[in-house]
């Protein structure tokens, strides 16, 4: 049994920031990557922004410089920052965690059920 909640999502106008948040609990041995993931009506699910155990984050290239990933190891938290907000960014936010429910067992991959992010032109 593991679940990811986001939180956070909302209306702001362009040029604002919203944080979100997405907590993972559960059964967890160990958390690898995480991310944040966003979907647009009638496109495909993109990677946003993803932040590995022990390496360097990684952005796509539409929202470098603006958005910023972060997590709380102690929390099983991941964070996305967003600033300078603009209307193509709306979508729905889902959060993603590959992780290791026990020690001998392979890691597998969860998903948050998504959280609304709306940009005003």
């Amino acid at each position: 049994q593991v679940q990811l909640v986001e939180s956070g999502g909302g209306l702001v106008q362009a040029g604002g920031s919203l944080r979100l948040s997405c907590a993972a609990s559960g059964s967890i041995f160990s958390i690898n990557a995480m991310g944040w993931y966003r979907q647009a009506p009638g496109k495909q699910r993109e990677l946003v922004a993803v932040i590995p155990s022990g390496g360097s984050t990684n952005y796509a290239d539409s929202v470098k410089g603006r958005f910023t990933i972060s997590r709380d190891n102690a929390k099983n938290t991941v964070y996305l920052q967003m600033n300078s907000l603009k209307p193509e960014d709306t979508a729905i936010y889902y959060c993603n965690a590959d992780l290791h429910r026990y020690w001998w067992a392979s890691s597998d991959r969860y998903w948050g059920q998504g959280t609304q992010v709306t940009v005003s032109s």
